[in-house]
């Protein structure tokens, strides 16, 4: 059997800080423009997401023409450029313009402190989209949970329903400081976590919900454990098929996105192999 090709790696796209806006006190919007994003496109999932590059220490500078196989071939390890996962919360394709929301925690991380500095002009590096979800117009009706990480994708996927579409959205946010307008006639239930665990709400409102008749598409993301008991309620309690449901931990407590990329996969794979064995036959 002859061999694949070698994959060609992905080059980095480049776009410039139009301008920012500060949403709540944790979440800080960037709207990224220029000529990088001439042949952009991210208008196929409500899930799509971005691979940034961020420097992981003030000062470093990189190489023009931006070269990832150059850098870890000149500079220290410890001044490769750094991955983290945002999600599209908007693309204007007329005016080329892509927004992205970052929740920030103070000086915590590197994503966050970079977003509250942002200036027009800067410019960002990116890899992607990705993206694999969008609403599913055959479904009867949808429901969408997550907290502060899934927030974008669930209010790009709610502003893509058609008006009269049943959808119960459950966002947990940290307090009523934290909600925002959403684009749609779906109503939205937002939840306070106060001093609670992360998702221990969601999973509260998730069982409590009678479900409609029909079949349901659902959408679920956010802190891994609590996306770990719903993946369980919905898959082998309520006997959702995997085709009817999106669902990931996009971030695990006491871990950075370094070390949850690291295991996710295999996280996924293990909690997913011991619930499918619980699971309902399709």
């Amino acid at each position: 059997m002859a061999e694949r090709p070698a994959r060609k790696p992905q080059r980095p796209r480049s776009a410039q800080v139009v301008r920012t806006e500060r949403l709540t006190p944790h979440m800080q919007r960037v709207v990224l423009g220029g000529a990088g994003l001439a042949d952009f496109a991210a208008d196929t999932c409500t899930d799509h997401y971005l691979k940034i590059l961020f420097s992981p220490e003030e000062g470093v500078r990189y190489p023009e023409p931006f070269d990832l196989e150059r850098i870890r071939a000149e500079l220290p390890r410890e001044q490769w450029p750094v991955t983290r996962t945002y999600t599209v919360r908007a693309w204007d394709p007329e005016h080329r313009e892509l927004t992205v929301d970052f929740v920030i925690h103070g000086d915590e991380g590197v994503a966050g402190p970079w977003a509250m500095r942002a200036r027009p002009g800067e410019t960002v590096r990116f890899m992607g989209p990705g993206g694999a979800y969008a609403p599913d117009p055959g479904a009867d009706w949808h429901l969408l949970v997550g907290d502060e990480s899934a927030l974008p994708a669930i209010a790009r996927a709610l502003e893509s329903l058609p008006d009269g579409a049943t959808a119960h959205a459950f966002v947990e946010v940290a307090g009523p400081e934290e909600e925002q307008k959403i684009d749609s006639d779906a109503e939205v239930v937002w939840l306070h976590r106060g001093a609670r665990r992360v998702g221990e709400a969601l999973v509260e409102a998730v069982r409590s919900l009678e479900f409609p008749e029909g079949r349901p598409h659902a959408f679920v993301h956010g802190e891994a454990h609590f996306v770990k008991e719903l993946r369980h309620l919905l898959r082998v309690e309520h006997g959702l098929s995997r085709e009817d449901l999106s669902i990931s931990g996009y971030w695990r407590l006491g871990h950075n996105e370094d070390g949850w990329q690291a295991s996710k996969r295999d996280w996924n794979a293990r909690i997913e192999a011991e619930q499918e064995g619980a699971a309902p036959a399709a």
